[in-house]
């Protein structure tokens, strides 16, 4: 998301960054440049508009001319504004889920095909892993499918859901959950409801009528961020009807362009509180202004990175982990558990995307055509292989690669090349554990930078 935009921004700050000293001519230029880049971004004409405005009544001036680093100085302006932008004056905690009763109802609204029914069982795996109890309910009687949809998703995940009739009023239904939440001590109830191919006032009247009687502690609008500033149209003519709290953008992996949430919060004054991210029921993150502006301007979202760890990963057995990577003496089925970890962080492009300054590395990924089916080949390999080949891999003989090749459907080449990489990685942990951080920094002194990226890249390539 926002790759396009970020591009664009981007360019524009080399040319800043480069220069000892800004004038105000530099900073209209790159301001036009920005605002082109809003448009392209579809953002529409007044918030691209004012957005610049504001910019360069910061950026222009005697604290600009004053300044050791001018480009840096526009390049945090510019970060605020969008900080700004992406927030519109809403309060922190209007971001955040509000559950001050037991059980708390989230209802979740929006088009059909936007995501909702997939939403609602992301949002209560993610309320799970905060130890929240939860229950899921279906109230869409005009289609069974999305009943039994519901249902499915709710048990891949273990979470409490009702196997609701639909031939049943939607009455009933909210009664009879309400009843088992009490039963089950349940803190958040969540109902999926009907959606349309489009807006119509049937739709829209039957969710007044849902909304009054589940008495809503959240609201929150799914929208598609595919269809562009179609989803902020949806937002203002449900918000006719129902009060809505906040709104879940969908799809956002596959929406270069990201005007609509560069939009949605300032043309709706509805919060962004969750962005989703794939199609997996992981696949979902909590919006942050400040995080997203970051990964704009490519100066990462370190902390996003943390708490989607946090989230993957069994805390005892990453400690076992660190412990063998620190020792060096880690084999590879430990290396293959390494790759698997990465995958649940996104493989290495959403890796990137959270990372600080590795913009030029990014690119020369995609230019490399490096994708993760790579690393999976990697796995494959090692699967391939016994457990003493994986324990102790120098056993790993010219009749035992042409097996292990032929059982992972690959050449020599690329099972000699996987033992070489699995060897260096044990020379390196031997070295940080002999010689610690400081070891390791000299080692690789100030080279590890995108080019050494896009190196250690080709290899993996070739």
């Amino acid at each position: 998301m926002f790759s396009n935009f970020s591009d664009r921004v981007l360019k524009t700050f080399d040319g800043l960054l480069s220069r000892g000293v800004l004038t105000e001519n530099d900073v209209n230029s790159a301001m036009r440049e920005i605002r082109v880049a809003l448009l392209e971004a579809d953002v529409p004409l007044n918030i691209a508009k004012d957005f610049v405005e504001k910019v360069k009544k910061k950026a222009v001036g005697e604290k600009l001319l004053k300044s050791v680093k001018p480009g840096d100085l526009v390049v945090k302006i510019v970060h605020d504004t969008l900080v700004e932008l992406l927030s519109f004056n809403l309060k922190d905690e209007d971001f955040d889920l509000l559950l001050n009763k037991s059980p708390s109802i989230i209802l979740m609204v929006g088009l059909q095909g936007s995501g909702k029914t997939t939403t609602a069982a992301k949002l209560a795996n993610l309320l799970k892993l905060k130890k929240k109890k939860v229950l899921l309910s279906s109230l869409d009687i005009s289609r069974p499918a999305a009943i039994e949809q519901l249902n499915q998703l709710s048990q891949g995940i273990s979470v409490d859901y009702m196997d609701n009739n639909p031939n049943r009023k939607v009455s009933e239904l909210i009664e009879k959950t309400m009843e088992q939440a009490k039963a089950l001590s349940t803190d958040v109830v969540i109902f999926d409801t009907a959606g349309r191919t489009n807006i119509d006032e049937a739709l829209l009247n039957e969710l007044r009528s849902i909304f009054r009687l589940t008495k809503p502690t959240e609201t929150l609008l799914v929208t598609d961020a595919m269809i562009g500033q179609e989803s902020i149209n949806v937002a203002k003519a449900f918000s006719e009807y129902v009060d809505i709290t906040g709104v879940v953008l969908t799809r956002v992996d596959g929406d270069a362009k990201g005007g609509v949430a560069l939009s949605m919060s300032s043309t709706t004054g509805k919060p962004i509180k969750f962005l989703g991210v794939g199609e997996k029921v992981e696949q979902i993150e909590v919006f942050s202004a400040k995080r997203i502006a970051g990964r704009i301007l490519d100066m990462g979202d370190i902390v996003g990175m943390v708490e989607k760890a946090e989230q993957e990963f069994d805390e005892k057995e990453a400690e076992v982990m660190a412990n063998k990577l620190a020792k060096g003496n880690f084999d590879l089925e430990d290396f293959k558990k390494q790759i698997y970890q990465m995958q649940k962080l996104g493989g290495i492009k959403g890796i990137l995307s959270m990372l600080p300054g590795v913009r030029k590395a990014k690119k020369a990924l995609e230019n490399s055509n490096l994708e993760d089916k790579t690393f999976l080949r990697m796995c494959a390999i090692i699967s391939s292989m016994t457990r003493k080949e994986k324990k102790n891999p120098k056993i790993i003989n010219g009749s035992r690669k042409k097996r292990i090749a032929n059982g992972s459907g690959v050449d020599i080449q690329d099972v000699n090349r996987l033992l070489k990489q699995f060897k260096n990685m044990q020379i390196m942990m031997k070295k940080m554990n002999k010689h610690g951080m400081s070891g390791l920094e000299k080692m690789m002194g100030n080279n590890f930078n995108s080019s050494s990226l896009e190196s250690i890249y080709s290899n993996l390539k070739r």
